[in-house]
Order: structure tokens, then C-alpha cells, then sequence
């Protein structure tokens, strides 16, 4: 049941990245950046880590349009606290790393919509099935460190995340929130 969470949480980290993009190459300090997936199991809701992903990010926000970002999540480092759970949502039904061991998000718009607030919108692909997807973005910048906030909500089985039986959205939820933390220092 913990494997469809894994599944909603690569998606967020796949947006979460994405949003974090701009005019300004940056680096993504991994250590201090984090994106987790919250799904409901039987009504109880659940939440799973990330462990391995890559960004390229460029922002400036004083020029939004001109920002880009690019991620990748290795869905096979999706963690639920539990190497059973783990395994699971990392198998067939749920992410299929074995055959999609990535999911990707890369930004095509970021646009403002006041204060530190951005709408960045991409393209997600997940388990190979591609969505366009908008995410609301809080940016806060100190010094040469920026931080990019938000949490995108997604339907799981719009990306074939729970297959069989794990269809049935009676025991896991089709939507999950995935929320991201990066923190990205300029080059």
C-alpha cells in the first residue's frame, strides 16, 4: 500500500524541480534539498522520500520568462521508511523502475503571480506517460542562496502508478500532494 505513495512522490520531486528554474545557473545543494510524496492509504495519510535526483535550475527573478530547469528522479531511491515497502513500490505494479528508472520534469513557462509567488509550468513524465502540469512556486532568496517552495497535486493512476488491484482507489488515494524544498545556490 505504501508503494502507490512512492509512486506520487517522484512525481512531486519531478515538479518540484522543474519549478526551481531561472536565468541564473545555479546548483541544487542536494544535502539541504528535499522532496517528499503525501498519499492517503485507507484514509491515513502517508508520506515517502526521494533519495536520488539530479536538477539543472536557472532563475532570476527579475526575468521569470527566462528561467528553465530540468530534473530527474531515480524512482528506484523512493523511500517509505521500510525495505519491504520499498521494493514494492519500486516493482511493477507501482513505478516499474526496472523499466522507467526515471521521472523527469522540465520546465517550459515560469511566469509571476505576485509577491515571491510563480507558476511554473512543464512537462512531468512519469512511468512514460508524459502530463503538462502548472505548480505554484514561493521563492525567498538570501544572498547568493535561493529557496524554492511548493507542493503540486497529482492523480496517481493518470500516470499508471498502482496497476492491478492497486487501481481500486477504495485503499490507496488517487491524488498525492508532492511537496518540495530545494535550495539552490547561484554559480
Amino acid at each position: 500500500m505504501k508503494a502507490s505513495f512512492s509512486r506520487y512522490m517522484l512525481a512531486a520531486f519531478a515538479a518540484a524541480s522543474f519549478v526551481a528554474s531561472g536565468s541564473a545557473l545555479a546548483q541544487v545543494d542536494m544535502a539541504k534539498s528535499t522532496v517528499t510524496a503525501v498519499s492517503k492509504q485507507m484514509n491515513v495519510p502517508v508520506e515517502g522520500t526521494f533519495k536520488k535526483f539530479s536538477a539543472q535550475v536557472s532563475f532570476d527573478p527579475a526575468k521569470p520568462a527566462a528561467g528553465s530547469a530540468q530534473i530527474t528522479v531515480d524512482v528506484g531511491s523512493y523511500d517509505l521508511g521500510d525495505p519491504s515497502y520499498n521494493e514494492q513500490v519500486a516493482g511493477k505494479e507501482w513505478f516499474d523502475a526496472k523499466t522507467y528508472p526515471t521521472a523527469t520534469f522540465v520546465s517550459s513557462a515560469i511566469a509571476p503571480s505576485g509577491g515571491n509567488q510563480f507558476k511554473v509550468t512543464g512537462k512531468l513524465t512519469i512511468k512514460g506517460k508524459s502530463q503538462t502540469i502548472t505548480v505554484p512556486v514561493t521563492v525567498a532568496q538570501q544572498g547568493a542562496t535561493q529557496t524554492f517552495d511548493g507542493t503540486l497535486p497529482i492523480k496517481r493512476l493518470q500516470f499508471d502508478i498502482g496497476t492491478g488491484e492497486w487501481k481500486d482507489t477504495s485503499t490507496v488515494a488517487d491524488d498525492v500532494s508532492i511537496k518540495f524544498h530545494l535550495v539552490v545556490a547561484k554559480r
